[in-house]
């Protein structure tokens, strides 16, 4: 893993423990989370909060940044508590919470429907995953990424990638 994805996952937790993590005890990490949850793109943009993380992430407004950062705010706020294990290998296993079938529809989805299709895996998830590595797959969700869901998911070990790859 490169520096710049590590660094990725690492600012996007922080954001999230900073700003959306204390739902149960601050109101306005409470609230946050529920605007963020029903927001649609302008919404979301419309937050402080959502501005801080893009200034820590570099986004230079580019329109694939800026969805990728509505995603990526919005699907956090659905998490609710952290945990070391990656959301795919949460949802899979010999007893998966998300069928075979529903993994495969994800593994397929593009733009709005991947977002409806993930926040419904955090739910039947507990809501409970890996904030940094849920981040950093969102942030850069290519073939490499559903690749490395597909091994999660049925608790395989993924191939290692070749570290002159380029940043997925």
């Amino acid at each position: 893993m490169s520096g710049k994805e590590k660094g990725l996952g690492t600012a996007a937790f922080g954001w999230w423990a900073e700003y959306l993590e204390p739902r149960d005890t601050n109101p306005a990490a409470r609230a946050l989370a529920a605007r963020l949850r029903r927001a649609g793109p302008v919404e979301a943009l419309c937050e402080p909060a959502v501005h801080k993380l893009a200034q820590t992430l570099h986004v230079t407004g580019d329109e694939a940044e800026t969805a990728a950062l509505v995603r990526l705010v919005c699907l956090l706020a659905e998490v609710r508590e952290r945990d070391v294990v990656p959301l795919a290998r949460r949802l899979g296993g010999n007893e998966p919470v998300l069928s075979h079938a529903r993994f495969e529809k994800l593994m397929r989805a593009e733009g709005a429907n991947l977002t409806d299709l993930i926040r419904r895996a955090i739910i039947m998830a507990d809501r409970r995953c890996n904030v940094g590595a849920l981040a950093r797959d969102l942030w850069h969700w290519n073939d490499r990424t559903r690749t490395d869901w597909c091994f999660g998911y049925f608790h395989a070990d993924a191939p290692q990638h070749d570290s002159k790859e380029t940043i997925r």
